[in-house]
């Protein structure tokens, strides 16, 4: 098991840096369970922390903004703190990314989608859930303004891969970084047969 500490943001004239680390084991916030599922088998699961909205949606297309162009996207979890619209966190398995060259390929062409001028400013190892994971961090551009981000990539079992994306406005609440780190200490995986 593993605790992130604690998503440090700071607000200075370049907008909101954004952490993540490893350290001991601590106490889970109470939530609501969520399982994400694809063809009907559940692939993993975690709290949603309380007064946040959770949304669903299935595979749809999604356009980069400016573009014109399209992309087709999985089942999105997405997730928000219904106090603090400067926040946004979402969940996604796609089905081609596998293993973390399959995954770092799936945030590269999706990454635009996103945010624009996305750019990642450290990689690191690490482990969520008891599964090898990647946590790429960075800055980019929402709607004309700054924002901290880290994407995770975490191992499934069979090469599969979980991704989530954290994104962070200047200003979001520090209450809800300690909401998104319980979220995190809580994700695990689901092995075949429905065990953790």
């Amino acid at each position: 098991m593993f605790m992130l500490k604690r998503i440090r943001s700071a607000v200075s004239g370049a907008g909101l840096v954004l952490a993540l680390a490893v350290a001991a084991a601590g106490a889970l916030q109470a939530g609501t369970t969520v399982t994400y599922s694809d063809d009907g088998r559940a692939l993993f699961r975690f709290e949603a922390p309380d007064f946040w909205t959770v949304r669903t949606g299935g595979t749809r297309s999604i356009e980069a903004p400016g573009s014109g162009e399209m992309r087709l996207v999985e089942r999105v979890i997405g997730l928000r703190p219904t106090a603090d619209p400067k926040v946004w966190v979402g969940f996604v398995a796609p089905g081609g990314a596998m293993g973390f060259s399959g995954a770092e390929k799936y945030l590269g062409s999706i990454g635009p989608f996103i945010l624009d001028d996305a750019e990642v400013e450290r990689i690191r190892r690490l482990t969520i859930g008891g599964r090898p994971a990647r946590a790429f961090d960075g800055r980019g551009r929402y709607k004309r303004r700054q924002v901290a981000f880290t994407a995770l990539a975490i191992a499934l079992p069979e090469r599969r891969m979980a991704i989530a994306v954290v994104v962070l406005e200047p200003g979001a609440a520090p209450g809800e970084v300690a909401a998104i780190n319980a979220m995190l200490r809580s994700f695990r995986a689901i092995e075949q047969g429905g065990g953790t």
